[in-house]
């Protein structure tokens, strides 16, 4: 009886979510990008990709604008980025200074105050010259405005010497981004600086529900797990071991020149049924060198102990599902995956998933979000991750997609709240006229009724779930003051059963009106 539910379920699901790419950029060759959304008012979205480009949306992903950063300490790649309680965002990157000597010396942080149109300089943290710094991510305690990042610091970046080793570092800024902390070694079991299996690296911290500060990353062991329970001053004395990784962190996909599982850390904090649970998502080949596969482990106790591996990925077939990343929608614990899929091909053509599990990562539910499939080669460098944000149902992933040997970044906007919609007419216009509709819910024949003030123009659309306009009932019609009632006919306007939002536009004031149609 299971199996039939969810096959069911998967059905519905095939069924109602349909998917709604947006091309983000195509200029400067974009890989490794990276995404997160204002969780207070999720029509901003700040994205970025290698070496500098910065994308910015204020239409929850609609429409973007792309910006080259630029920094007096350089701009190098790696980018990553987060939203801070007050809603400004902060891009993060590698360095590239002038001087001599000093190519990826720092970790930068660059603070923008208007959703992404403009930057500050940036501030920095570890700079040790001549050791080099990389693959930073960071993350934010909403409680208090604390801000975290967990990076790999090099001796020398891909020497073979065995007296040059890797480590984990921490910093953290409790100013919203001026200054940082002197960076602390967190990891017991330091690596080489190869760049490889034995190297220590993708550090991605998290935040607990009381505060606590936890941190995943991956090395010659396996995946290792810390924690801080005083905001980063003080660390375990003894790494915990999640797991290991058969076949290491550093594998061979074909069509790419190289393809990296680096783990990801994340927490539920919604308060819900899985409130304090830690996942870590990553990617490896224990099932075959032709068959990489997405897993998740899980702790319930602060990370002292952990599930065993769970694979996400659905499918039974002997192909490759990589470059994962994972988040928590905080509003309610769902969590959400998005990777890299070859499961409906025998050779190197390349779909986008996304996975979601609404039960603390027991099951999964998994969709194709590209609309189509592109075919990577190994001889363009691809990056070495995807991205994805969520809150309050509304997703959006970004990946990188290769097309006659060009590089493009992309999103997708068909996962989106019912609750919310998102229009393009300013919210200072937004006017609390007297409207309604009903019956609400109903079937075939529904009303909107208002009244004008004075004599003005109105329009009338109907949007659906995901923010489609689906049609144009009344457009600029000049009405009479007084109180007015529209008659419209859901099988005349060609709605299907669903969640609409009728968009009433008087005078250029709006008002957005939840209507059902059974």
């Amino acid at each position: 009886m299971k199996a039939r539910l969810l096959i069911i379920t998967l059905l519905i699901l095939n069924c109602v979510i349909n998917a709604q790419n947006i091309l983000i950029s195509t200029v400067g060759n974009p890989n490794e990008p990276s995404i997160y959304m204002d969780p207070k008012n999720p029509r901003y979205i700040v994205g970025g990709a290698n070496i500098s480009s910065m994308y910015y949306s204020q239409d929850t992903g609609r429409t973007w604008t792309r910006k080259n950063m630029t920094s007096s300490y350089g701009v190098w790649g790696d980018p990553s980025i987060i939203c801070d309680t007050a809603g400004n965002f902060y891009y993060f990157h590698l360095s590239n200074p002038a001087s001599p000597g000093y190519w990826i010396d720092r970790i930068v942080c660059q603070k923008s105050l208007d959703k992404g149109s403009t930057w500050s300089n940036g501030s920095f943290t570890g700079l040790t010259v001549p050791k080099n710094q990389d693959k930073q991510w960071p993350a934010v305690d909403r409680s208090n405005n604390n801000m975290y990042i967990s990076w790999t610091e090099f001796d020398n970046y891909g020497s073979a010497t065995n007296t040059d080793s890797s480590r984990i570092l921490f910093s953290r800024s409790t100013d919203a981004g001026i200054t940082w902390s002197t960076p602390v070694k967190i990891n017991s079991l330091s690596g080489d600086c190869i760049d490889s299996d034995n190297t220590v690296e993708g550090a991605v911290p998290a935040v607990g529900p009381n505060g606590e500060v936890y941190v995943s990353w991956v090395g010659s062991n396996g995946i290792i797990f810390d924690r801080s329970t005083d905001q980063g001053n003080t660390w375990l004395n003894n790494d915990i071991l999640v797991t290991t990784v058969p076949g290491g962190w550093d594998f061979m996909v074909s069509g790419t020149n190289r393809c990296n599982g680096l783990p990801v850390t994340m927490c539920d904090t919604s308060g819900g049924a899985n409130n304090g649970n830690i996942y870590i998502n990553w990617s490896d080949q224990r099932n075959g060198s032709t068959d990489t596969d997405v897993w998740l482990v899980r702790s319930t106790n602060g990370g002292n102990t952990w599930s065993a591996p769970i694979k996400v990925n659905n499918d039974n077939t002997n192909t490759h599902q990589f470059f994962t990343w994972a988040c928590v929608d905080q509003s309610n614990g769902d969590l959400y995956f998005v990777f890299y899929d070859r499961r409906n091909y025998t050779d190197d053509r390349t779909d986008v998933y996304i996975a979601k599990s609404s039960d603390g990562g027991n099951t999964f539910t998994n969709w194709k979000i590209s609309s189509s499939s592109f075919l990577p080669t190994n001889a363009i460098f691809f990056g070495d991750y995807t991205n994805i944000t969520a809150h309050n149902g509304i997703v959006r992933p970004i990946w990188t997609r290769m097309q006659a040997g060009a590089l493009s970044v992309w999103t997708d906007i068909s996962i989106n709240n019912g609750n919310y919609i998102y229009t393009s007419v300013n919210e200072n216009n937004a006017f609390d006229f007297n409207a309604d509709n009903y019956p609400n819910p109903g079937t075939d024949e529904f009303y909107v009724s208002y009244k004008l003030r004075y004599d003005a123009p109105v329009s009338i659309e109907l949007f659906n779930s995901t923010g489609q306009n689906v049609v144009v009932c009344m457009k600029n019609e000049r009405k009479e003051m007084g109180k007015h009632i529209e008659t419209l006919n859901a099988k005349e306007l060609g709605l299907v059963p669903g969640i609409y939002f009728i968009k009433l536009s008087i005078d250029g004031k709006v008002k957005l009106l939840k209507h059902v149609v059974e």
